[in-house]
């Protein structure tokens, strides 16, 4: 059904018709007509007169023949019934911004989703936490009675990734064909937008997310240049389990500075290819460092105070963590399209990494990972004293 269409259609359910006879009696009221009809017309069949035509023929013509329209014309009338409204709807004219927040979080093959108010937040298990904030879609709707408890269920990652991705394809096609048949078109970038793409003249689609009711299936419906493409992902239970636990009220130290940085720092320590990764922070000279060990040798990144480098530095004490490298690496993906990095730890060594993603539009988005410290024995603390006093 054209979308323009359905509003008209939604629209007119507010203002149902209502017949000038209630339904309940119009039975009666054309039974009562038809019997009026026949008892005036065979009166008049005994007394025929000129002057009983407009006394008593017309009444009865007029009776007998409103009886039957009055049932028939309300069944033949269409009755709008009001279109359930679906429990979650969101529509984005563009999925670029959503599809980059959700390839960080792709390291399993399902995903947390839970619907709020203020927007959508999608969970991986093992690390990290999305947030689609409600500003990144034109129209957002969450449609929860009194005291009903929020909307979460599970749903297979990939598959929203690779429906997210055919938002746009139809105008790609379109200019790898032009580019196929025209041969003084340029062979260099023939896939970006020309003055003729959807984009440039304000030919722009929507991606709708709906969710129609608790234990459905969650809908991505995709309309592009008269093309529409609908996919049914299927939903699961959800599991919930324990979040990391970070105690932001007893922070040991936070640092906030370009995400850039921190993906160089990684970016010079992977070559020696190392399992572990300790972050220490210091009031004193090196404020920050990062360094890791491995089978080829072992580097170490040290940040300055500068204020070019650590927007904001604020630390406690002294601050020592080792972590999984691999696990610190697997949120490059973050690094690399956010803008700045809010670098916490708390007093149990738990890591935090927040990230502040800009999209399209001047609105801004935020990422999540969290990291669990190794154990660290006091036997190894008691060693690494005694190498500092030697």
């Amino acid at each position: 059904m054209d979308s323009s269409l359905l509003e008209v259609w939604q629209a007119a359910a507010s203002t149902p018709f209502q017949p000038a006879v209630a339904k309940d009696s119009q039975f009666f009221i054309a039974f009562l007509l038809l019997l009026i009809g026949v008892a005036i017309t065979g009166f008049f069949a005994l007394n025929r007169s000129f002057i009983n035509i407009p006394a008593l023929g017309v009444p009865a013509s007029a009776a007998i023949a409103s009886a039957a329209p009055v049932e028939v014309m309300s069944a033949a009338l269409p009755q709008p019934s009001a279109v359930p409204q679906p429990l979650f709807r969101a529509v984005a004219s563009s999925t670029r911004p959503l599809y980059q927040l959700l390839r960080t979080i792709s390291f399993s093959n399902k995903v947390h989703v839970q619907l709020q108010e203020d927007g959508i937040r999608m969970t991986d298990h093992r690390l990290g936490t999305a947030f689609l904030d409600k500003k990144l879609f034109t129209s957002y709707s969450l449609n929860l009675a009194e005291d009903e408890p929020l909307p979460n269920f599970q749903i297979t990652l990939p598959a929203l990734l690779e429906t997210l991705q055919i938002f746009g394809a139809v105008d790609i096609a379109t200019r790898t064909q032009k580019a196929e048949q025209d041969p003084y078109r340029s062979n260099l970038r023939n896939y970006r937008p020309d003055a003729f793409s959807n984009q440039t003249l304000g030919i722009g689609g929507t991606c709708s997310l709906v969710y129609t009711e608790e234990g459905g299936q969650f809908n991505i419906i995709i309309e592009e240049s008269g093309v529409k493409t609908t996919a049914s992902l299927t939903t699961y239970l959800p599991e919930i389990p324990e979040e990391i636990p970070f105690d932001r009220e007893n922070l040991s130290f936070k640092i906030i500075m370009q995400a850039r940085y921190l993906l160089d720092a990684l970016a010079e320590l992977a070559p020696t290819g190392p399992s572990r990764l300790t972050i220490s922070a210091s009031k004193n000279q090196p404020y920050l460092s990062l360094s890791g060990a491995g089978d080829l040798g072992s580097s170490s990144v040290d940040f300055a105070k500068g204020r070019e480098l650590l927007e904001t530095f604020s630390i406690q004490d002294r601050w020592t963590q080792t972590y999984k490298f691999d696990l610190i690496k697997s949120s490059s993906e973050a690094m690399r399209i956010a803008s700045k990095i809010s670098f916490r730890g708390d007093a149990q060594g738990v890591l935090s990494l927040q990230f502040m993603v800009e999209v399209e539009g001047g609105g801004v988005s935020f990422l999540d990972f969290r990291f669990v410290p190794f154990i660290t024995h006091e036997d190894d603390e008691d060693e690494e004293g005694q190498d500092e006093d030697e």
